[in-house]
């Protein structure tokens, strides 16, 4: 052994002595488990770990408890912060589904404008080969002619002044025909090409749409994994106090309103557009909300409402944002049955009014069709599809489902509009 070696262990020795001397055996250090994260908290920070003495061997960390693959952390904050980033994840995944069904209704206007022009262009090309045909014809005719007497050269020698005028006669209507076949052809060929470069366009733009959807699809799926991710997240009195606090606050919400007298007392009948579009969604009751559906077995929340009013006779836009753009706005205090409500800055939610104070709505992922009080969600507003219709002088409402004995869970108004049940976690399926 080294000399040098030598020194090195019996310097480790003296002061591996006067630390057992001064205060005993060092703690042993555990690495705490890594907790995973939670989608939309912010990450912390852990403190540094305080030096080890010089020369004491470093102990093993305990290893990490063994974790299910995909399983979620436990959240920890108070139920009024997890009810709020609970709201505002539900409300970005509609507008992202809104934003897909603008995406996909735009497709469906380019690919029937493609079809269209499509079949223009093959009315124009058939015209302009039936006008090349009768040119052809002509000109074989003219040229026929040009062996003998043309009808000019047979006008000048005519005998008979009537034969004259006759020959006459025939060279203009020769002459005529010719023109117009021209005319014709060089028209339908203009139109063609018009209509090809048409087409070509609306195909290009089809294309990038296509694209676009797509985005837009995949960008609504990602949004309801945070969602699905955060429900997976809780426990059952997690979501049972979530569910609570919901309703709690829908409650305070429709009786401030209520109060504030902004609805107006007087009750109104729908117009007859207005009461069919209702009985269609009465009739909807109970089935699922997925993103993108339009019926007949499931609704987002602007297909209902747009296949309600497209069953009374009334296309309307299919995205909240353009129902809310495009329809004539109407002040609460003037709602009848039928109007549309509208939730949210951004236009991303929307309901059909019932009247006294109630929507029918297709409310969030993992819900399903139900009647909720008009304050359920943030009002912006309200439109009418049917302004100028007169409303019913009477007005008897469709019946809303009647629960068996026993069974509250099948009634109209059943069920947490935030759909906060573990049993019914959203869905990402695409239509």
């Amino acid at each position: 052994m080294s000399r040098r070696h030598r020194r090195r262990l019996l310097r480790a020795a003296c002061l591996a002595a006067a630390l057992v001397t001064a205060g005993g055996p060092l703690p042993v250090a555990h690495a705490e488990p890594a907790a995973p994260a939670v989608p939309g908290t912010p990450e912390t920070h852990e403190a540094p770990e305080a030096p080890e003495a010089p020369g004491t061997p470093e102990a093993p960390a305990e290893p990490n408890a063994p974790t299910l693959p995909g399983t979620p952390a436990t959240p920890t904050e108070p139920v009024g912060v997890l009810l709020t980033r609970l709201q505002r994840l539900y409300q970005q995944a509609e507008q992202a589904t809104e934003a897909y069904n603008a995406a996909e209704s735009a497709l469906t206007a380019r690919q029937s404008e493609e079809r269209r022009l499509g079949t223009e262009l093959g009315k124009a090309r058939t015209a302009v080969s039936d006008a090349r045909a009768t040119a052809g014809r002509l000109a074989r005719e003219q040229y026929k002619g040009a062996r003998g007497f043309s009808p000019y050269a047979r006008m000048l020698f005519a005998g008979d002044p009537q034969e004259a005028l006759a020959q006459r006669r025939i060279a203009e209507r020769e002459g005529a025909r010719r023109a117009a076949a021209l005319d014709r052809l060089t028209r339908g060929e203009r139109q063609a090409d018009v209509l090809a470069a048409a087409a070509r366009k609306a195909l290009d733009s089809e294309q990038k749409l296509a694209a676009e959807t797509k985005k837009r699809k995949d960008a609504a799926a990602a949004q309801l994994k945070e969602v699905e991710r955060m429900i997976a997240s809780l426990t059952p009195a997690q979501l049972g106090e979530l569910g609570t606090r919901e309703a709690e606050d829908t409650a305070a919400a429709q009786r401030a309103l209520v109060e504030s007298g902004k609805l107006g007392a007087q009750s109104r009948n729908p117009t007859a557009a207005g009461g069919t579009a209702l009985t269609y969604a009465t009739a909807q009751i109970g089935k699922p909300y997925v993103w993108g559906a339009e019926g007949p077995g499931s609704f987002d929340c602007s297909g209902l409402t747009s296949q309600a009013w497209a069953h009374a006779g009334r296309a309307i836009p299919r995205t909240s944002q353009e129902q809310w753009a495009r329809l004539p706005k109407v002040p609460l205090d003037e709602l009848r049955p039928g109007d549309l409500v509208v939730y949210f800055p951004t236009a991303t939610h929307v309901a059909l009014y019932v009247g006294d104070g109630k929507v029918i709505q297709a409310p969030r992922p993992g819900a399903k069709v139900k009647v909720s009080p008009i304050a359920a969600n943030p009002l912006l507003g309200a439109v009418r599809p049917d302004p100028d219709a007169a409303p019913l002088t009477a007005f008897t409402p469709p019946p809303l489902p009647e629960p068996e004995a026993g069974d509250a869970s099948a009634s109209a108004s059943a069920g947490d509009d935030t759909a906060y049940s573990e049993a019914e976690a959203p869905a990402t399926s695409a239509r």
